[in-house]
């Protein structure tokens, strides 16, 4: 990783972004001697190809990689230290300015700042360490690599498929799927729990959710939950989840479940488990503590049939649970069965050249994976990369240093050592470049099990200086960065978007731990838990990664010179999180640490005051607020002017977030997110300087200069909001006076908000952003325009308060790619809605909520013949389920939810409406609404009925539905969500 550290600086030494070499003729000697610093760390690059392999097993190169990295690091400190010694002491200003300043005080000489003695040294250490590397030979100097972006590009281009894939690479399961799908639905009173044990890596999870989702399962159980316990686990939470799982509770229940105590909530699933047949999923329990702490939740050895499935790496976990009449360990792959895996990812799409060789090879390596489905995949990842058999010979010599070394995985694992397959996952990580290396350990900060939102990763990433690119945009070399890291099988995939780009990840748990000991070994960043009572190592590392809960004190502080050096905070807090943090903590977090480049403070729901302490920090890529109680922006912001991302989406909880004219001179900015509910003080917002903005997200049209809107030209995401009559009439006559087109618009939201009147929304807006594949028009539209049949991507839609005529749905269901749509609150103000037939020819997601005049639906043949999903919520005038659903056989979820009771009696078996859908795999019914005009009091009734497919009510999907209409926050604090298992 070294190599990767010291080619970041070698780029990134670079105080105010990337203007200080740009801009040298400002910069007098200051220029000069940073280019000599580039140059010595450029030919130190070339000692550091080979480095990295090595360093595992030659203490002589670990501690030269070592002092090298350190002194790359100290070097960055040194004249970033300076540059914000001149910022805060000479005032704020544009680029330019400072740089100016920066020169000047410079030369006013080394003994008042001692900046220049501090570098001396650095350079001389650099300077040795060159010659000692040259002179001892430590390791060999190579060539330089072509550039990352381009090798993806021909590697992309040359792979069809991605080989992580589950759906195409299980293997060997059925025999062991069939063998414990009798055992949980075979006939008996008496509670049951089927454990599956075995080490990491060899399938449980895999097995588990192959079990889970059988159409026989799903017909034999009327609820079910699944839930990954991991490592960190509290009894009552993992208790209360079960509980929302089971019962799929009202809003108003969740709130009184979060206020039982922990044997109250115990008592209430152990009942719903006696009354209902229930199938629980306990994935990944680790300790026996863990068990005990939960296990008075479930009706151990009482008469029912509900089941528990629960996984383990350690048999006397699974052996106390479930006892030795059903405890599961899944065997290894055999010959066969390891050789048509590995086939399928290093072999499968490529030509034939050399394949009996290529196979002569792979044979000999799986011997050392022993039949382990994570070494074969990982193994079998890393070769996928190699076209040529030296390549391969190449990889069995390494095959051989990190796992033989005369003994199998197998093996290592029997001798009680657990280091077997973190060898093979070393291998692939060793072969990294130095870039995706360092992209790689940055996922070490994310818990475990989280599922982490690609974009969000992407812009950190950028923030860090990982990514850089003098051609291609940015982000989109970062997502090459993450799928070249799912094609390896390092990543997994969690769901991917609309368009097929991966949208959540996450790490595999053997991953994560390979994942954290290298980030540990290259003091690459340090974990502070407070749960657990973890803190810093003391080690000089660069980022800082909090964990905190709502019982301990979290008081941290860069002001002691311990921690002044950390370029990264992020702090992740737990769910609703509330503690109260003093101003000292607060000031703390926005003036000790005065080298930050990344901070993400989210999820602080205690309203606090931001310091104006905050604009000192402007080294500053990445600032995060979202979900946090902050009161004002504060004006000092205006400093922050390298700021890539800043998301000030905040907990509104507290009233209107106060912000000012701040974003004037930030011309770096690539992503901002307003609040959602705002006020600006003074001037109105500027974003004329903005040329490289992609994300807007809420900015309100009477807050704004819309001239400098419709100029963005890079944008990518545009949500606007309009409050009163007439403002959105203006940016439309703006946009088409001017001949104005968004040509790089792919998502566009247009919010309303009045109680006063009805907003009519331009439909020439709509017409200005030509390439969209995402829009939400929320507000009163006359029509929906013919040209909408023109647009090729247009891939989802979500309508609110647009007032439509019932034949207005014909325009909808001739768009030619239209996925997911999304009708809400007053979006079709009709009695009757037809869907023609043949139309919504590629729609798979549609959701129907709170249409308050529709009473009549009809689905004519050959309508909706892709549909997968569809939801039915609060439209409680609507008589029956259409005929012509029975004749849309690739349904496989329906969901209604708060709909009258005559409405969900006909579609429960034995209905009178059941033949229309008894077809679906899964029929999923909460909230059942009293009849009008019935008052008997139904509280929270919920009901979870599976058809005869039997399907998963845990399907993942490409793109959730967005949420109801009166949240109106789908675009605006959106969230991913997915209700695939924990892997």
């Amino acid at each position: 990783m070294a190599e990767g550290v010291v080619a970041i600086v070698t780029e990134g030494i670079k105080p105010l972004g990337e203007f200080i070499i740009q801009q040298a003729k400002f910069l007098s000697g200051v220029g000069y001697q940073i280019e000599l610093a580039q140059n010595e760390l450029r030919l130190i690059r070339g000692f550091l190809k080979d480095a990295d392999t090595r360093q595992q097993d030659e203490e002589q190169v670990r501690n030269f990689v070592m002092l090298i990295r350190d002194a790359a690091y100290d070097l960055e400190d040194v004249i970033e230290s300076f540059a914000l010694k001149v910022a805060t002491r000479r005032g704020g200003g544009t680029v330019k300015i400072v740089l100016k300043r920066f020169a000047c005080i410079f030369n006013e000489g080394v003994h008042r700042y001692k900046i220049g003695s501090e570098f001396e040294d650095i350079m001389n250490k650099l300077s040795h360490l060159r010659s000692s590397l040259q002179s001892s030979n430590v390791v060999r100097q190579t060539s330089g690599s072509e550039s990352v972006a381009s090798a993806f590009k021909r590697q992309r281009d040359r792979r069809l498929t991605y080989g992580h894939e589950v759906e195409s690479h299980i293997v060997g399961l059925e025999e062991n799927t069939d063998k414990l799908v009798k055992e949980l639905v075979r006939e008996g009173k008496r509670h049951l729990v089927v454990s599956i044990w075995g080490m990491g890596g060899s399938g449980k999870t895999t097995l588990a959710k192959q079990v889970f989702l059988q159409n026989e399962v799903k017909r034999h159980f009327d609820c079910f939950a699944w839930l990954c316990i991991s490592q960190k686990w509290e009894g009552k939470d993992v208790l209360k989840e079960i509980l929302i799982k089971l019962t799929s509770p009202t809003t108003e229940k969740r709130k009184e479940i979060s206020e039982m105590e922990k044997d109250e909530i115990a008592e209430e699933v152990c009942c719903i488990q006696r009354e209902k047949r229930c199938l629980v999923v306990l994935d990944d329990i680790w300790t026996l503590e863990a068990w005990n702490s939960i296990k008075a939740g479930f009706p151990i050895n009482e008469e029912t049939e509900s089941r528990i499935l629960l996984t383990s790496r350690k048999k006397e976990v699974a052996s106390l649970a479930s006892g030795a009449d059903h405890l599961h360990q899944p065997r290894p792959l055999d010959e066969k069965q390891s050789w048509e895996l590995f086939e399928k990812i290093a072999l499968s799409g490529r030509d034939e050249t050399d394949f009996e060789e290529k196979s002569k090879l792979g044979t000999e390596m799986l011997a050392h994976c022993s039949g382990l489905p994570l070494a074969i995949r990982v193994l079998a990842g890393l070769l996928s990369r190699r076209d040529k058999v030296e390549e391969w010979k190449a990889v069995l010599r390494n095959v051989d240093k990190y796992i033989m070394r005369g003994t199998t995985v197998l093996e290592r694992e029997i001798s009680g050592q657990e280091y077997g397959v973190s060898c093979v996952l070393a291998l692939s990580y060793d072969e990294l470049p130095s870039q995706l290396k360092l992209c790689f350990l940055y996922l070490a900060q994310f818990p475990e099990d989280h599922e982490i939102p690609v974009k969000r990763l992407t812009q950190l990433w950028i923030a860090e200086g990982f990514i850089t690119s003098t051609i291609e945009i940015m982000e989109d070399v970062a997502y090459d960065c993450l799928t070249e890291l799912v094609e390896r099988s390092m990543v997994q995939v969690v769901n991917y978007g609309l368009t097929g780009k991966v949208k959540t990840c996450r790490l595999h748990d053997l991953m994560r731990d390979l994942c954290l000991q290298k980030a540990k070994e290259e003091d690459f960043l340090d974990v502070v838990d407070f749960s657990t009572g973890r803190r810093p190592t003391g080690n000089k590392v660069r980022r800082l990664v909090l964990y905190l809960d709502d019982k301990s004190e979290c008081e941290f502080s860069g002001k002691d010179g311990r921690n002044g050096h950390i370029r990264s905070l992020l702090y992740f807090t737990p769910p609703y999180f509330e503690q109260m943090w003093s101003k000292s903590v607060i000031r703390s977090v926005f003036n000790d640490f005065r080298l930050l480049r990344v901070l993400k403070f989210e999820n602080i729901r205690r309203e606090f005051e931001l310091p104006k302490t905050i604009g000192n920090l402007v080294h500053l890529r990445f600032l995060s607020l979202r979900d946090s109680a902050f009161r004002e922006l504060p004006s000092s912001v205006y400093k922050l002017i390298l700021l890539q991302t800043l998301d000030l989406r905040g907990h509104f909880k507290y009233g209107k977030i106060k912000i000012t004219n701040v974003f004037l001179n930030m011309e770096q900015l690539r992503h901002l997110y307003l609040p959602m509910r705002h006020t600006v003080s003074g001037r109105k917002l500027s974003f004329a300087k903005l040329c490289n903005l992609q994300t807007l997200v809420n900015v309100r049209i009477e807050n704004c200069n819309l001239n400098d809107l419709v100029r963005l030209p890079n944008l990518k995401k545009l949500v606007v909001i309009a409050s009163r009559s007439g403002q959105l009439e203006k940016l439309k006559e703006m946009l088409v006076s001017e001949s104005i087109t968004y040509e790089h618009l792919r998502s566009l939201s247009i919010h309303t908000f009045s109680v006063e009147e009805d907003i009519h929304v331009p439909i020439d807006i709509v017409l200005r952003c030509p390439h969209l594949y995402k829009l939400r028009l929320d507000g009163k539209m006359s029509e929906l325009p013919e040209q909408l049949r023109g647009y090729p991507d247009l891939t989802k839609i979500t309508l609110v308060s647009t007032k439509l005529k019932g034949d207005k749905i014909e325009i909808l269901e001739k768009l030619p790619k239209l996925r997911v749509l999304y009708l809400g609150y007053k979006s079709f103000e009709s009695e009757t809605m037809v869907f023609s037939q043949g139309g919504f020819p590629h729609l798979e997601f549609l959701t129907l909520c709170y249409l308050e005049d529709l009473k009549e639906w009809r689905v004519e043949k050959e309508a909706m013949p892709r549909l997968h999903r569809l939801s039915i919520d609060e439209c409680r005038e609507l008589r029956a389920i259409p005929d012509g659903l029975q004749d849309v056989t690739t349904l496989k979820e329906l969901t209604i939810d708060l709909m009258p009771r005559r409405f969900c009696g006909r579609v429960e078996e034995g209905g009178e409406d059941f033949y229309k859908i008894k077809h679906v795999p899964s029929l999923i019914i909460t909230n059942i609404e009293p009849d009008e005009p019935e008052m008997e009091e139904v509280a929270g009734a919920s009901q979870v009925v599976a058809g005869p497919a039997g399907d998963s009510h845990q399907e993942s999907t490409a793109d959730a539905p967005p949420p109801p209409a009166d949240e109106k926050t789908e675009e605006i604090q959106a969230s991913s969500t997915s209700n695939l298992p924990c892997q």
